[in-house]
């Protein structure tokens, strides 16, 4: 994403502020007041980066504060100004509170003025969210509200964001000049700061008359920032909309980006005179709008609208209707599609007879991307054959659907909330639909719980890449350019405090890094960043993989080789570009039967010379897409293959190496799913099963996504990372988990039967194909005949012996004997397609993998090589731990190969240089693959 300054938490009261339409001008503040103690000395100014304070006299006479007591939100903190200072009528004074004997002032804090009792109050103000890049300050001076300025003042007069201090001019003669009359009647309708596209602001003219503008100017809350006039020809329609757009390689506008928290401000052609202003402290989930147009208060907008009508309507849709009875009867489930909960206390539902009609009681409220269903018995009247469903708000239409005929299961809109209506494979009242050729949303395969590994002020708010490399972690930050080493706990490696910053080959420009990864040879091979765009030209779109040289010791790093695509991606937006990258070793894409779609063929690496082993592949944000890449030791590349996603946008790319997938995350826009891709029987990469995210983690703005390496795995488990590029709550980085599997048979490894091609289960654990079932995930852990244990959350458990009971079988078949070390499949059917399901291994329960079954309802496992002969059971679970399936497993010794004649021998060495070349690849695909 853009690089856009630190964000701040959102606070309750900004969160009902949201819900309920209210207006969000900035900044985010908790309370402000002066009190009748004050006797002229009021708080004026306050930064919360280098902790000081500076107040101001409103009176006419001097006042001596020497003994007058600071405290923040804790009266254990508490400050004394110096003795003998003193604050001259319409004077300032800055206190330094961050000193012996003092406090610092926190991300969500106050400062209080005290009289030298320490307990009679002279003024306070609090805030939620650290101003940074500049300060909270009263505008005007002394008695105005308190606003983010454009600049610190630190001991003089504030600089405030939207009345900037005119610059004298000198008139060369007592000539009168004459005043140009004001312009009125123009007002910001709608800001998109956060676009993936372009940032913009729409103006609204609320008047019956065209408006110019030509010759205005706009700018940001950055008073020194050189002003963008706009062009001859910019003409506001009566009641219409102009958009004021950020400058492209194909279009002009302002250079500039529109921040988290920042501010859009009109002038007249003056540079002074202002006409229409807004500021904010938040990034808007979808835009800030004016509702209605021109006249309401701006809030959270429903959708985009750029240049048209503002969309403020409910985000309530109508997801899954069932209208041909059964048990209990007809229902119409409702969906949230926003970011936050959603009242919806007097929703009325009808269905084509007006007469029908059912109001939503008091109090009902629903959660982003939560379900409400309604049933029959609730709403009183049963849907038709040929009906219609409809959700009114007073007697505006929210949402609606009509049908010709009962659907043979329900219908639903796939993908839920926003896709067209179809005939769903299976009815889910409450829950994600299920569409033939749409993979369902599974639980996610490791612990609920995701910790946070950062402190508030370690990183800048624009962590947007990280990688596992080993025993430590390789992060980057779009906004500052900087790359970061850590350990796994997340704190600096030596020497790489605060980062490193990142420059081009020519060591200039400030890159946009978005994704980091490393190869086989890990960090002592590069480590290579994908960007977006130079920071320094940010409406020029500069999608690059850049190779760094982490060896040195100095605080700047300069690239050592740069592979800029934007020739394979005409009109990409400078915000749209190259969001996530990992690295998949050529031993591993041959294996598995990769085809080359530049010839439509297997892919071939040694037509590539000096490509490096392997292949980049990395996600674009603007095409929701996926490339493979292969970079050239020369600066050149060539694009291998392109990998389509259901995602509304690509924010990190990382190949497992355990699993043998490619895993493909979306970020807050598509609820924090992340999907796994493997090679299909076509050859391309096609998702295989599609996972929510962490149940104890929200719904925030992950960029960046990493598994640990096996080496890693501790009981069961090891750590997944996510890196927040909004900073959430103050924090950046967190760590949650994954469930440990036996590492899948690579591509080509043989299997059981040692075929070439991975035998007939090679890889099925893995994904084999495209298949995943149409109805996968969704409502893993409800199924299987027997009843288990809980084995939810951090610590999966086994079913209990004694519950493995004949009938509770459960159609589960395989093989009756194995080898320990031996690969083997079994089958559970076709009902158990595409789910992701725990297999184990009794009489001493071991978990042996967790991994999603095929199109066909199978699974590959490997038998522990440690496993002792005798009688076992494999038994298999869902999330949830209720059991699915059990069989009789007898472990048998594993028998010595037979001695080979001298003639056998004779042919061993003949094909020795065959086998060399096998051992090398086979080395290579087991070789564990550090990437993002």
């Amino acid at each position: 994403m853009a690089p856009h300054s630190r964000s701040s938490c959102r606070p309750l009261a900004l969160l009902l502020a949201l819900a309920l339409g209210t207006s969000l001008a900035a900044p985010a503040v908790v309370a402000a007041s002066a009190t009748a103690a004050s006797g002229g000395i009021v708080v004026n100014e306050v930064d919360t980066a280098t902790d000081w304070v500076e107040l101001t006299n409103t009176s006419a006479v001097p006042i001596d504060v020497g003994g007058y007591v600071l405290k923040d939100n804790d009266d254990a903190h508490a400050f004394a100004v110096p003795t003998g200072t003193v604050v001259a009528p319409g004077g300032f004074v800055a206190v330094d509170v961050d000193v012996t004997g003092g406090f610092g002032l926190g991300k969500a804090d106050s400062i209080r003025v005290f009289t030298t009792d320490a307990a009679t109050l002279v003024d306070e103000y609090s805030w939620t969210a650290h101003p940074a890049p500049t300060t909270y300050g009263r505008c005007p001076d002394g008695t105005g509200a308190f606003a983010l300025t454009a600049a610190a003042t630190k001991g003089g007069a504030n600089q405030c964001a939207a009345t900037p201090t005119p610059t004298p001019t000198v008139s060369p003669s007592p000539t009168p000049t004459t005043t140009a009359a004001p312009i009125t009647g123009v007002v910001i309708n709608e800001v998109e700061s956060n676009g993936d596209d372009t940032d913009w602001v729409e103006l609204f003219n609320t008047t019956g008359a065209d408006i110019d503008l030509s010759g205005a100017r706009f700018r940001d809350n950055d008073a020194t920032r050189t002003p963008y006039a706009l062009p001859t020809g910019s003409i506001v329609p009566a009641h219409g909309f102009f958009v004021i757009d950020q400058q492209t390689a194909t279009q002009s506008g302002f250079d500039f980006g529109l921040g988290n928290p920042d501010a859009a401000n009109l002038f007249a052609a003056d540079g002074t005179t202002v006409i229409a202003s807004y500021g904010w402290s938040d990034h808007a989930a979808v835009t800030y709008g004016r509702c209605p147009d021109g006249t309401g208060d701006l809030r959270v907008t429903t959708a985009s609208t750029k240049g048209a009508a503002n969309d403020c309507s409910l985000p309530v849709r109508i997801n899954e209707v069932e209208s041909s009875g059964g048990t209990p009867g007809d229902w119409i489930e409702l969906v949230n599609t926003g970011t936050t909960a959603v009242d919806l206390t007097g929703l009325v539902v009808t269905d084509s007879d007006a007469t029908h009609r059912y109001e939503i009681p008091a109090g009902t409220t629903l959660a982003p991307a939560a379900f409400a269903v309604l049933h029959e018995a609730e709403f009183g009247f049963g849907l038709g054959s040929a009906d219609s469903v409809r959700v009114l708000s007073g007697e505006s239409v929210v949402d609606e659907y009509s049908w010709t005929a009962h659907a043979a299961v329900t219908y639903g809109r796939c993908p839920d909330g926003t896709g067209a209506f179809a005939v769903t494979s299976q009815s889910t009242p409450g829950a994600a639909n299920l569409c033939d050729g749409v993979l369902a949303a599974q639980p996610w395969p490791g612990g609920s719980t995701v910790e946070t590994l950062d402190s508030e002020t370690q990183f800048a708010g624009d962590l947007s890449g990280v990688d596992a490399d080993g025993d430590e972690l390789w992060a980057v930050d779009n906004g500052a350019g900087v790359l970061h080493r850590l350990h796994l706990d997340g704190t600096p490696v030596s020497g790489w405090t605060g980062g490193k910053t990142l420059r081009y080959t020519d060591d200039a420009g400030a890159v946009d890094a978005e994704g980091v990864t490393v190869t086989d040879a890990g960090a002592a091979g590069g480590v290579y960043v994908s960007s977006e765009r130079n920071n320094a030209a940010s409406s020029i779109s500069r999608p690059a993989v850049l190779r760094y040289d982490v060896s040195g010791t100095g605080t700047e790093l300069t690239a050592t080789a740069e592979w800029n695509l934007a020739p394979d991606f005409p009109g990409l937006g400078a915000n749209q570009g190259l969001e996530g990258i990992t690295w998949i070793p050529d031993a591993w894409l041959v294996a598995a039967g990769f085809v080359d779609q530049r010839t439509n063929t297997a892919y071939d690496p040694s037509g590539l010379p000096g490509h490096g082993g392997g292949l980049f592949f990395v996600g674009v944000e603007g095409t929701a897409s996926v490339y493979a890449y292969a970079l050239s030791a020369d600066g050149t590349f060539a694009r291998i293959a392109s990998i389509a996603t259901d995602f509304a946008l690509v924010a990190d790319v990382q190949f497992d190496a355990e699993r043998s997938v490619l895993w493909v995350a979306c970020d807050e826009a598509c609820d924090g799913r992340i999907a796994t891709y493997d090679v299909d029987a076509a050859g391309t990469f096609a998702a295989t099963a599609l996972y929510a995210r962490p149940s104890g983690m929200g719904n925030i703005a992950n960029e960046g996504f990493a598994i640990a390496p096996q080496a890693q795995c501790v009981d069961g488990r090891k750590a997944t990372y996510y890196a927040d590029d909004a900073d959430t709550d103050g924090f950046s980085l967190r760590r949650g988990s994954i469930d440990c599997t036996v590492p899948a048979e690579q591509p080509g490894d043989g299997g059981s039967d040692g075929g070439s091609d991975g035998g007939s289960d090679g890889g099925s654990d893995g994904g084999s194909g495209s298949g995943g079932g149409s109805d996968g995930g969704s409502d893993a852990g409800t199924g299987g005949e027997g009843t288990g244990l809980p084995g939810t959350g951090d610590d999966p458990q086994p079913v209990d012996e004694s519950l493995l009971s004949d009938a509770d079988r459960g159609g589960l078949t395989g093989p009756a004997a194995a080898h320990p070390g031996e690969r083997i499949e079994f089958d559970l059917g076709s009902t158990w397609a595409g789910r992701t399901l725990r297999v184990w291994m009794h009489s001493e329960p071991q978990l042996l993998a967790t991994l999603t079954a095929d199109a066909d309802g199978r699974f590959a496992v490997t038998i522990p090589a440690d496993a002792p002969a005798g009688e076992h059971r494999i038994v298999v679970t869902d999330l949830e731990g209720n059991l699915v399936g059990w069989t009789d497993l007898t472990v048998t010794a594993q028998e010595l190969a037979a001695t080979g004649s001298s003639q056998s021998l004779v042919g061993v060495v003949a094909l020795g240089g065959g086998m060399l070349l096998l051992g090398a690849l086979a080395v290579m695909a087991r070789r564990r693959i550090r990437s993002a």
